[in-house]
């Protein structure tokens, strides 16, 4: 499994960057706020939080897109727990998702409960249940029998990682959409957003965070 961990450079401000990909896992600006815009507000969240809500997404990375989801739950107020699942190909270890969160202090309790839990794959936090299925999501997802009420589909960059966006996948991830279920993305790549649409998704781009003039946000009936 050891040429299956992800490969990281980093940049001067801790972020980490992908060898394989050549890619950012998250925004240089602030990886933050970039979740906050593009995950939850375009799956309308916090607002839609409700018992027994459940989030999936394509690419775990560093987790900071499952601990700010989580940090939001706990904020909201929710009974019980929250389900995320990610599909990830390239699992980063321990100790650098530690470091790369480091560059947000504000969610620095919930990386320590999590971290001290994690042991790879699945893990219950009380207030998250929490399962990272390893493996190319081409292969995973279609064996995957759970449904999400919101998706956060954050591959790296289509032109970079193209076999994380193509339709077969999209179709997948319509197929494993709740009815009333939200999908969002930072890109807007039309082969993108065309895949979403012929897989069944109301497709809408909106504006995107920091240089991303547009991001796209995907509603299924």
């Amino acid at each position: 499994m050891a040429d299956q961990r992800a490969k990281l450079t980093w940049t001067d401000d801790r972020v980490p960057v992908s060898e394989r990909f050549d890619d950012p896992y998250f925004s240089l600006q602030n990886g933050l706020e970039e979740t906050r815009h593009v995950f939850l507000a375009g799956n309308d969240l916090p607002a839609r939080f409700a018992p027994g809500f459940r989030i999936a997404e394509l690419g775990f990375g560093t987790g900071l897109n499952m601990l700010t989801a989580w940090s939001e739950w706990e904020k909201s107020g929710q009974q019980g727990a929250l389900t995320f699942t990610s599909f990830e190909a390239f699992p980063m270890a321990a100790e650098d998702m530690a470091r790369a969160h480091e560059a947000f202090p504000e969610l620095a309790g919930w990386s320590a409960r999590f971290l001290s839990a994690w042991r790879g794959g699945s893990c219950d936090l009380g207030t998250l249940r929490l399962e990272v299925i390893e493996g190319d999501a081409r292969e995973t997802l279609p064996q995957w029998q759970g449904q999400a009420d919101a998706w956060f589909l954050d591959g790296f960059s289509p032109a970079k990682n193209p076999e994380l966006w193509g339709s077969d996948l999209l179709h997948e991830v319509a197929n494993h959409t709740a009815p009333g279920g939200t999908a969002a993305t930072y890109t807007a790549a039309g082969f993108v957003r065309r895949g979403l649409e012929e897989a069944g998704f109301t497709v809408t781009r909106t504006p995107g965070y920091g240089r991303k003039r547009h991001m796209t946000r995907a509603s299924k009936a």
